[in-house]
């Protein structure tokens, strides 16, 4: 049984990036009948942001990964916090370091000079026979725990295998500043084990941070967790991936029309695969996933497929869902008497929920003008006429006029008797009916619209000589 946590600091919106680490964390948990928690991580009063955290969870809502029991904020756990930094203390495991900022500058330009490590030199650090140096006036000390000076600090990462640090790379860092503060490592290291994490996954940005907790964990006596450090997203040229590449806030793809299933179906699959296999519901996730399969190289993000899964996604969960969807880019069509078949029709071509709005809108809407360029080529001296010949003939079969098929029936005949191209009469007709080219078969948007509409639209543009110059 897993335990796991997602715990973002709010100091910006929550990208695609920090939920890929959530999902994992979350599928872990549930698979294995554990605990999903969610912690904030706002102990850097000066960075938060009170509308970035409202965001993650509102984040966090939309996709649908739920968590066990309330929030957890750090902000909240700080007499737990300065507990522990007094047991250290007390126990000689933690020291106060009295050094000011102008000593630690100094120190690390001299290191930096000799082509040195830059890292604390242990001045204030008590060991026996070692005289300390007089507590200066004024200065209020960091409190620094006391880091193993010498051996390995070893452990098994769950995508990159054994990972060893040499103790000479973790000097006495800081554990609380000199305004109390305790500072990340520490309270992550705290937190983790008072919450029982059993499985710590998160980005292999934080694998440097891992030798420095596991110090806390050991001093404290505390059980160190399983660490999975997953590689990071990377733009296709293989960079740090940018906003412009898709490192946006989490709530801008739901903005951009995606649907929360194709974004968890995406991220799962930058990282973790399961043969060739592409498409997954939340089910075969649960039945499937294990984060000692993740990737260890880094994942290229691929807007192509993104949108491939969405417009499948699109195509596949109910119009009841997608009716309401829409709602959110305002887009009402539940009234609409032909609201089955506006969908099936619309969604067909559309890869987010902003192009489905368009296609919808391209025929519920009246047209206001024309395409310009279409009318020109496909308008010609005898379409007018061929137009009312073909109104006299929907309306002398408009009693019979429900689906597409009853205005393919009567269609075709008609086509062949003028000895008619399909351009020649459908490209009018659908500039007529949408204002453009680009759109759906004629026969569906003229069954949607019905007779009266399809004709009022085609005697419009008729009278407006389809928006060309007379």
């Amino acid at each position: 049984m897993a335990i796991t946590r997602f715990a973002p600091s709010p100091t910006g919106y929550l990208h695609i990036g920090g939920l890929r680490t959530a999902l994992y964390s979350y599928l872990w948990a549930r698979k294995t009948n554990g605990e999903f928690k969610l912690r904030i991580e706002d102990t850097d009063t000066q960075r938060n942001n009170d509308d970035a955290m409202k965001a993650i969870i509102e984040a966090f809502d939309w996709v649908g990964l739920s968590y066990d029991g309330e929030v957890e904020y750090q902000s909240k756990r700080l007499d737990i916090y300065q507990k522990y930094i007094k047991q250290l203390l007390d126990e000689g495991k933690a020291y106060k370091c009295y050094m000011s900022r102008e000593e630690l500058d100094a120190l690390r330009e001299e290191q930096m000079a000799n082509k040195q490590t830059p890292r604390y030199d242990g001045t204030w650090r008590p060991e026996v026979g070692k005289t300390l140096p007089e507590i200066p006036e004024g200065v209020e000390p960091v409190v620094r725990i006391k880091a193993p000076s010498d051996g390995i600090i070893t452990f098994i990462d769950g995508v990159k295998s054994i990972m060893n640090f040499d103790s000479s790379e973790v000097d006495d860092f800081v554990i609380a500043r000199s305004n109390g503060i305790p500072t990340y490592n520490f309270v992550v290291a705290i937190d983790d084990a008072l919450m029982g994490m059993t499985d710590v996954i998160r980005g292999d940005d934080h694998l440097t941070n891992t030798p420095k907790q596991i110090v806390i964990y050991e001093a404290l006596g505390f059980e160190v967790p399983k660490f999975y450090h997953v590689p990071m997203i990377n733009n296709p040229q293989g960079k740090k991936l940018s906003k412009r590449d898709g490192a946006m806030d989490v709530m801008d793809y739901k903005r951009k029309g995606y649907l929360p299933e194709a974004l968890l179906n995406f991220l799962v699959r930058l990282g973790w695969s399961n043969k060739d296999q592409e498409i997954f519901s939340m089910d075969e996730m649960l039945e499937l996933f294990d984060p000692s399969n993740i990737n260890k190289s880094a994942s290229a993000y691929n807007e192509e497929k993104l949108l491939w899964l969405n417009a499948h996604y699109i195509k596949n969960v109910s119009n009841e869902r997608l009716a309401k969807e829409l709602e959110f880019f305002d887009c009402h069509i539940d009234g609409h008497d032909k609201k089955e078949m506006l969908l099936d029709l619309s969604k067909d071509r559309a890869q987010t929920l902003v192009d489905l709005k368009e296609a919808i809108e391209k025929i519920t809407n009246v047209p206001t003008e024309y395409e310009a360029k279409g009318s020109k080529k496909f308008v010609k001296e005898n379409t007018i006429k061929i137009l009312e010949s073909y109104i006299q003939l929907l309306e002398e079969n408009k009693d019979s006029l429900h689906l597409a098929c009853d205005y393919e029936l009567i269609t075709k005949p008609f086509i062949e008797e003028f000895e008619l191209k399909f351009p020649q009469l459908f490209q009018p007709i659908r500039i007529a009916l949408t204002g453009g080219t680009q759109a759906p078969s004629v026969y569906d948007i003229m069954a949607i619209l019905g007779f009266e509409e399809t004709k009022t639209r085609i005697n419009n543009a008729i009278s407006a000589n389809f928006g060309k110059e007379a």
